[in-house]
């Protein structure tokens, strides 16, 4: 029978490893309160089975939504934006479209709304103020229809060492075809080298999973090679690409 880790901090370590201390209250904090899924079966957004179940070790327990919006770049988005709305740090929700356009839970709060007109997105006060879950969900559905790879990556900024990888960073490739996928635990041996967990969701809309390492055996766990590549079950990343929230 397989085993159930109720949260992403309960995974197993590899031999020899601690977990990197978090500093209370911190994203990479956050990251590992995230409960698990029971079930380690990936489910798209429309309640099919993805066609690939090889890729995942283990599922988070966070709602994909029943539209196919929720995809890569979407899901590293919501990551953050759920610990800062679960923090309070509403007036930092904001994230850029496409198109340039800032969306700020700020102002959506307010009863701004982001309609798209000529081509290009509008900030108009169209809607009573609100707040609460509702409200929160509503705004990152708009998020999720104009934001991408491409401008999460303008949004962020380059980890000039891999070696110094923590939890909360990204590895993204902006862009179409582009991928992202989301830093969710380290931790480090007594000779200082680290170790990794990813998460991700893709296209279509799909369950945020954990990945497999496909190098090593059932394993979540990465390491930082000094080589030019990561592979992960369904994207290969360059390290340069390993970026971090401003």
């Amino acid at each position: 029978m397989a085993v159930h880790y109720r949260t992403v901090g309960q995974l197993p370590l590899p031999d020899g490893y601690r977990r990197v201390s978090a500093a209370p209250g911190s994203f990479g904090a956050w990251l590992r309160t995230i409960p698990l899924k029971a079930s380690n079966t990936v489910y798209l957004y429309n309640g099919e089975r993805k066609p690939n179940q090889t890729a995942q070790f283990a599922v988070l327990d966070i709602s994909v939504g029943r539209k196919d919006l929720q995809q890569c770049a979407d899901a590293v988005i919501r990551l953050y934006a759920e610990y800062l709305y679960a923090s309070h740090q509403y007036s930092k929700i904001a994230f850029h479209a496409t198109d340039g356009t800032l969306m700020d839970y700020s102002s959506w709060m307010k009863g701004y709304r982001f309609p798209l007109r000529h081509g290009k997105l509008q900030k108009q006060l169209t809607n009573k103020p609100c707040q609460g879950e509702t409200c929160f969900h509503d705004y990152l559905q708009t998020v999720f229809s104009y934001a991408g790879t491409l401008s999460l990556s303008k949004e962020l900024k380059t980890v000039s060492d891999p070696a110094a990888i923590t939890a909360g960073d990204v590895f993204i490739r902006g862009g179409s075809p582009g991928h992202a996928v989301i830093v969710m635990d380290v931790a480090v041996n007594a000779a200082g080298q680290k170790t990794f967990t990813l998460a991700q969701s893709y296209m279509p809309a799909q369950d945020i999973h954990i990945l497999k390492n496909t190098a090593g055996t059932n394993t979540p766990w990465y390491q930082y090679n000094r080589e030019k590549l990561l592979n992960t079950p369904e994207w290969i990343f360059e390290w340069n690409q390993l970026m971090r929230f401003r």
